[in-house]
């Protein structure tokens, strides 16, 4: 304390100018050194302290020369002048009282190419950057990079402890280039050991097991460990879930996998509200708990209510309970069962119903999920035919893929859900199937994603039953916040009597998409979308159309872009301005 209380000069003044220069290099490569500059990070926050400058100058000859051999230059000068003095000749512990003029000089020199590229031994089809290769820029990433793809080469057969063993690289100043000799050493094919747990407690061990279900005396593959830690995450108990593997080796080279598990509240409550001109208020609620037998099962209550204030019909509202136990019956599928009860008030119908059901959802990797069960829904509906009571079992598959980077507010990747829904009518419905899709595509441009195109195509089909044998909500409509925007709520349909219009037996809508991020917070989108709805199971009967455009305002938050949509009709029946708000973009 006593030496850094002697080192701080008696006056602070600030940097009067800061020259950086880099002799020849293009603007990419003068950028990265920019970038790689503690200087020039300090003159951005008007830093004034001599010490600290000095420090910034001495710590940017080592970066500023790592940031020259990751582009291949090893033959380059660095100098660093403060006021006429260099740098590195200044005593740490002394430094200038005042410092005002600093000059930054950098000569690149050439750019080296490799002379050799040796990595050895390497495991069967093991594949190294094509950049690592005789003849290219040897840059230091591109080594790295070839050196860890060897080493992964060696775990993903099983050798789990490979590691770099002698190495030796050598830069020829005379030739400007750059060999590179790394030896690995792959160690034994290892098996793996016990799963050791390290928190968790409130779950029992032998579930936790069951959940992770680390495949103990098999062969080693990293994949097995990422899956322990995917699945221990899935359960939603943990906060925060790390799994490492053990530095030595048991006995008959098996390898222990550790789990430290961070336990989050076991009970969660959330509510949300979105508003639109057209639809109204829609709050909803839950309460969550996340282990609630002590196994990790998860009881979730839902509760939603909507077209508050809206010209949608009446206020509709859904109270749903849900129970899911992981692991059941295998590691990647879980058992839910759910039972809801609903009342959709719309402007040509009104639904009262009830579903009671389970089924089990498959993982098969990170992106794609598979869903299949078994459930009895019974419906009474009031429309201006009269009303109908409905019963029946459905069977629902369906497949869900999501490949997005931000679901919210997604810049680049894929979506798409599938559902194939056969039903078997009990008493007052037909037999058949009801068939939905929902596709989305996303698209950056440039290399921050300023903008994005965004796509969505959706639509469904009832096969095998009349359009009166299937209860009004299994109808397709067209129209609102989720279909067509600018568009009356469930605008477009089949008019079945001139007081009746119905959903339709098939419908498609296709969305498009331009956002334009204007600064950190704000965005901007245009918009436009198309409805179709037809009478018969394949758009080709009589058939309705129309369309929705607008424009819209996003604040952009750490949990999501806060959505305000202006839409306009565009054909169809509507008119005025609709306006919608939430949180998320509209898909």
């Amino acid at each position: 304390m006593a030496c850094a209380l002697l080192c701080l000069p008696g006056t602070a003044l600030a940097l009067d100018s800061l020259d950086f220069r880099v002799e020849g290099a293009e603007s990419d490569l003068t950028d990265s050194l920019r970038n790689a500059s503690l200087l020039v990070a300090a003159e951005t926050e008007k830093t004034t302290d001599p010490q600290e400058l000095l420090a910034a100058a001495l710590a940017d000859y080592g970066r500023l020369e790592g940031s020259l051999y990751s582009e291949g230059r090893f033959g380059g000068g660095i100098h660093i002048l403060i006021d006429g003095r260099e740098a590195a000749s200044i005593p740490p512990l002394n430094p200038p009282e005042r410092i005002s003029r600093i000059e930054v000089q950098i000569q690149p020199g050439p750019q080296y190419v490799f002379a050799e590229t040796t990595i050895a031994p390497q495991a069967p089809e093991t594949e190294v950057p094509e950049e690592f290769a005789t003849g290219q820029p040897a840059r230091t990433p591109v080594i790295r990079d070839a050196v860890a793809a060897v080493v992964d080469g060696w775990r993903n057969v099983g050798r789990a402890k490979a590691e770099v063993g002698d190495q030796r690289v050598v830069a020829d100043h005379a030739a400007n280039d750059l060999g590179v000799n790394v030896g690995i050493r792959p160690g034994p094919v290892v098996r793996f050991g016990k799963l050791i747990l390290k928190g968790g407690e409130s779950v029992r061990d032998a579930r936790l097991r069951k959940i992770a279900s680390l495949p103990t005396n098999d062969i080693y593959d990293p994949e097995d460990v990422q899956k322990v830690a995917t699945r221990l995450r899935r359960t939603g108990v943990f906060r925060a879930v790390a799994v490492t593997e053990a530095e030595t080796l048991g006995p008959g080279d098996t390898m222990d996998i550790i789990a430290t598990l961070d336990e989050q509240k076991p009970r969660r409550i959330g509510a949300g509200a979105e508003y639109s001109t057209t639809e109204g208020l829609r709050l909803t609620g839950y309460w969550l708990h996340r282990n609630l037998l002590g196994g990790a099962e998860r009881l979730s209550l839902d509760g939603e209510i909507s077209g508050i204030g809206g010209g949608t019909g009446g206020v509709d509202y859904k109270f749903s309970a849900r129970y899911g136990r992981p692991a059941t019956p295998n590691a990647d599928t879980d058992l839910f069962v759910l039972a809801e009860i609903e009342r959709l008030d719309e402007p040509e119908y009104l639904t009262e119903r009830a579903t009671l059901g389970f089924g089990f959802t498959r993982y098969v990797n990170d992106r794609l999920t598979l869903d299949a069960g078994l459930s009895y829904r019974f419906s009474r509906d009031t429309d201006a035919i009269g009303t109908t009571k409905y019963n029946q079992i459905l069977l629902p598959i369906s497949a869900k893929y999501d490949s997005r980077d931000e679901p919210l507010n997604a810049t680049k990747g894929y979506f798409a859900d599938a559902t194939v829904r056969p039903f078997v009518g009990v008493a007052g419905s037909d037999s058949g199937v009801r068939l939905t899709f929902d596709t989305r595509a996303y698209l950056g441009l440039g290399a921050t994603d300023r903008v994005v195109l965004a796509g969505r195509l959706q639509g469904g089909s009832i096969l095998g039953a009349s359009l009166t044998g299937v209860p009004n909500d299994d109808r397709f409509y067209s129209g609102g916040g989720g279909t067509v925007r600018g568009q009356d709520y469930q605008s477009l349909g089949v008019q079945l009597t001139p007081d009746f219009l119905s959903g339709g037996k098939s419908f498609a809508v296709a969305s498009a998409e331009v956002r334009t991020r204007v600064t950190d917070s704000i965005g901007l989108v245009g918009f436009a979308d198309f409805g179709i709805v037809s009478d018969d199971s394949y758009l080709s009967g009589n058939s309705g159309t129309h369309g929705g455009a607008g424009l819209g305002l996003r604040y952009l938050t750490p949990i999501g872009p806060i959505r305000l949509d202006v839409a306009v009709p565009v054909g169809g029946t509507s008119n005025g301005v609709a306006i919608y708000v939430g949180i998320g973009q509209a898909f």
